[in-house]
Formats: C-alpha cells, sequence, structure tokens
C-alpha cells in the first residue's frame, strides 16, 4: 500500500506545516488536508498571502478569531480560514494570527500556503517574502521539476532574483545545479524558516522525461544538512 504524502513528509499528530516556493504549493496544501481530516483529524487551512479564490472549496470560515473558528472545527473535514478578498483573490491571515489558531484551537493540524508565485515552477523570495509563521514545526519547499532545462525567464517567479542567486542570466537554461543553489540560498528556498522546523523539499510534475532529473536533483538536496527529506510528486508539466 502506498504511503500518502503525509507520511512521506513525516508529520506527527500534531503539526503547523508552511509550504513555500513554486510549482504545487495549493495542490499539496489541499492534498495534505484532506489527507490528515481521515477519519477524524481536525485541520484548518489558510494562507498568510493570498490564493485564487476558485480553488477553495472546502467549508469556510470568514475570521481568524479563535474562538469562531474552534466552533466551526468538524472531525473529518477541512476548514479554510480566510480573512478577507481582493479580485479574484482570498486572504488570510498574518502570520501571528495563524500562530494563535495553532495555540487556541484544537486543530490538530494547521496547514498554510505561506508563499506565493503566479503558477510558476520556481521562485526566490522578495524582501517580505515568505510569510512563514514563528511556530511552523515543518517547512515544505516546492520546487517544479519542469523548469529545469528551461530558460529562467519562462518558468521563474521574479527570474531576476532567481538568476542572481544561481549566478547566471535570466535568459540561460536553469540547471538541477541552479535550481539547487536557489533552493538551499538562506535568501532562497530556506529563508525565514524557523530554525526550529524541519525542512521538507517537494519535488513536482515528475513525468518518466523528467525523472533523472528530479532524482539528480534530490541527491543535492538530500546532502544539505538542513533538509530533513525530499519528496517527489509525479504531474504533468504547466504549459508557459
Amino acid at each position: 500500500m502506498a504511503l500518502s504524502l503525509a507520511d512521506r513528509i513525516g508529520i506527527g499528530d500534531h503539526e503547523l506545516v508552511s509550504i513555500v516556493g513554486a510549482g504545487g504549493k495549493s495542490t499539496i496544501l489541499f492534498l495534505l488536508g484532506r489527507e490528515l481530516a481521515i477519519p477524524t483529524g481536525r485541520v484548518i487551512l489558510t494562507t498568510t498571502t493570498k490564493m485564487a479564490a476558485d480553488q477553495i472549496t472546502e467549508p469556510t470560515c470568514w475570521s481568524d478569531d479563535p474562538t469562531e473558528v474552534e466552533s466551526m472545527l468538524e472531525p473529518g473535514r477541512p476548514l479554510f480560514v480566510v480573512t478577507g478578498e481582493v479580485p479574484g483573490k482570498a486572504t488570510g491571515p498574518t502570520a501571528e494570527a495563524t500562530d494563535r489558531l495553532f495555540l487556541e484551537t484544537a486543530a490538530d493540524h494547521l496547514i498554510v500556503e505561506a508563499d506565493g508565485a503566479r503558477s510558476m515552477s520556481i521562485k526566490a523570495p522578495a524582501d517580505h517574502e515568505p510569510v512563514i509563521t514563528d511556530l511552523s514545526t515543518t517547512v515544505v519547499v516546492v520546487v517544479g521539476i519542469d523548469a529545469i532545462g528551461r530558460p529562467i525567464s519562462k518558468v521563474a517567479f521574479r527570474p531576476d532574483l532567481v538568476a542572481k542567486i544561481a549566478g547566471v542570466g535570466e535568459h540561460d537554461s536553469l540547471t538541477t545545479a541552479n535550481a539547487a543553489d536557489v533552493l538551499l540560498a538562506p535568501n532562497g528556498g530556506l529563508k525565514n524558516i524557523p530554525e526550529t522546523a524541519r525542512v521538507v523539499m517537494a519535488l513536482t510534475k515528475v513525468t518518466p522525461e523528467t525523472e533523472e532529473s528530479a532524482t539528480e536533483l534530490a541527491a543535492i538536496l538530500n546532502a544539505h544538512p538542513r533538509v530533513d527529506r525530499v519528496v517527489t510528486l509525479a504531474g504533468r508539466p504547466v504549459e508557459q
């Protein structure tokens, strides 16, 4: 029997998981939420940035007040916490308010999308990113393996920052070594991660054609002392 993604990541009985990077954060957020809710888990989903409003299909609480959220928590069904809307996007609580939800509700797990990437496959964060909560116990850093071998300008969110960290030009093709440099940089994939949090790298959009690149990148990432483990997720690359 195949392990669930939650088991592969190694999520414990009570965790606050923040998801950053690019290439499938929302997919991982909702998959983890549904897995961890079965059969009787109490799970809160939210974002400390913005996400597409039409992605949210779970029951929604329009408040980050712990008492209100607690009253809507149901075993076996994830609850999405939203605090506002902008055109086409839902906004969530601050990092501090998210930490309060973890401390002051009966949620077994709180899963947070803590970064934005506009559907690109790799990113480097700007000064205000990512918005990771202080109480995060696990941080999942996501990258789409379909970025390898393609021009950085075509696959990256904030391509200038990605190229700068990698030490190449924006129009150069991204190599596995370049991707590793970005993911492992203190001002890249590891930015703002609490020292006490586990770091899990998630390589998404892995296909038979990209499996070799994924294996090569995973080997580099696994050798880094800050990385607890690397997981891969199969999927079709996005046409860009």
